[in-house]
């Protein structure tokens, strides 16, 4: 699900906000300690709200970061968060944080993308996953889910690829209507375009790991993927920052990936 909103005053976009987030005038008004006549004013122009209200609604919504600015610019406000390159010197301290934490999660894979899955940093045990798969997916921006459902990238080594490949799916769907972003949108529609490799499944049981079925991990579904002729078995968890004050980093999402089984702890740390 997407927004879209045919201009860009601060009214229309706020209107949006709030039925995307199947919230009505009254429910906003009562989170924002306003009222609902205020906020339909707002919502129709016959209002315009301060600076400060505009920031209070959108928290109210859980606007992004992003979202906020182009909301403050259709009230007639300056942006009131900045976006840094990550490769900025600003960021230095940052990049050195992050490559610190995938370095030290060596032998398991790790990686960080921004809001679109484009990869900006990965370690050694991601590197490790990636013989076979073709050159232009690995050209940088490297995009995590291209990468992952293409069938010219891990697709045909994925042992669950039916179900890996629809929590994939809707994890972007997910994030696309919460971030009422086109962009992934887009990203959405082409990767599930994608075919299904040959000889692989687009639905029914996972391909076992080490003599596992599927029951052996109820707790997450696991990611089963062939490397160096076995069948290692991975949790991933991604971790957002608490408290950003910066759009580039608020988009940031570092992934992990946990070994499922002793079998998989075990091939990573005799790979080394």
């Amino acid at each position: 699900m997407t927004r879209t909103v045919d201009d860009v005053n601060v009214g229309s976009l706020l209107r949006g906000w709030r039925k995307l987030r199947r919230v009505t005038q009254l429910e906003l008004a009562l989170k924002a300690d306003s009222s609902a006549r205020h906020i339909s004013f707002i919502e129709t122009g016959r209002s315009t709200p301060s600076r400060s209200m505009v920031l209070h609604l959108a928290e109210q919504l859980d606007v992004p970061m992003r979202d906020r600015n182009a909301l403050l610019l259709a009230a007639g406000y300056a942006p009131s968060y900045p976006e840094t390159p990550l490769t900025a010197p600003a960021m230095t301290a940052l990049r050195a944080g992050l490559d610190q934490l995938l370095t030290a999660y060596e032998p398991h894979p790790a990686l960080v993308m921004d809001g679109m899955y484009d990869v900006v940093a990965a370690n050694r045990g991601v590197q490790a996953l990636l013989d076979g798969v073709a050159d232009h997916l690995l050209q940088p921006p490297m995009n995590a889910m291209r990468l992952t459902l293409h069938p010219q990238g891990l697709a045909p080594r994925i042992g669950n690829l039916g179900e890996w490949r629809a929590h994939l799916l809707e994890r972007m769907e997910r994030q696309a209507a919460l971030r009422s972003s086109e962009a992934l949108h887009g990203l959405y529609e082409e990767v599930a375009a994608y075919p299904v490799p040959a000889g692989a499944t687009s639905s029914g049981p996972a391909v076992p790991a080490c003599g596992h079925g599927p029951a052996a991990h109820p707790y997450a579904l696991p990611l089963r993927i062939e490397a160096g002729g076995r069948v290692l078995s991975f949790i991933s968890t991604v971790t957002t920052f608490n408290t950003p004050m910066d759009v580039t980093v608020s988009e940031l999402a570092v992934e992990t990936f946990l070994p499922a089984d002793t079998e998989t702890a075990t091939a990573l740390r005799t790979a080394r």
